[in-house]
């Protein structure tokens, strides 16, 4: 098996790549220009590929995101930009993909359910999992960075129970 990508999805989301044994190997932000509609944040279509082209990974898990309660129009259609940018590319750089639920992966790498605290428990999980990578994680806004290599993580428990 090659190595892996985790991807938390949004204009302050991450990815990372993660060996098959689990190690956390390269971990970037997801790459955004402020040039979306009236200069709001978008994903970047080529900055994106150009960095799952570097990884050669083979597979990603990909965190299953929808519209949120309470979003209005303009951010939901922007999460759903950002979702199919992210399919897109990952379908011309010919990696698969497999969409995790949120409540899944969190259960799979033991983050409690609910909203509250989810960010920073996320964060912590990563900085256990990776403790000579804590630095990583150390910022709030690092979040998506452990989400993302979580989320990995995740992913490959699952298919690892299933295959």
């Amino acid at each position: 098996m090659k190595n892996i990508i985790g991807i938390d999805i949004g204009v302050r989301g991450a990815l990372a790549l993660i060996s098959p044994a689990g190690d956390l190997l390269e971990i970037a932000d997801m790459p955004v220009l402020n040039d979306g509609p009236k200069g709001r944040p978008a994903v970047n279509a080529p900055l994106l590929a150009e960095l799952i082209y570097r990884w050669h990974a083979s597979h990603a898990f990909v965190e299953m995101v929808g519209a949120r309660p309470g979003e209005g129009a303009v951010g939901a259609f922007a999460f759903g930009r950002s979702r199919g940018v992210v399919e897109g590319v990952l379908g011309a750089c010919g990696v698969s993909a497999t969409h995790v639920a949120p409540a899944t992966w969190k259960r799979a790498v033991g983050i409690p359910a609910g909203r509250e605290g989810a960010k920073d428990a996320a964060r912590s999980a990563a900085i256990r999992r990776w403790p000579g990578k804590a630095q990583i994680f150390a910022r709030v806004k690092d979040d998506g960075r452990a989400e993302a290599a979580l989320i990995a993580v995740a992913g490959m428990m699952k298919g690892a129970r299933n295959g």
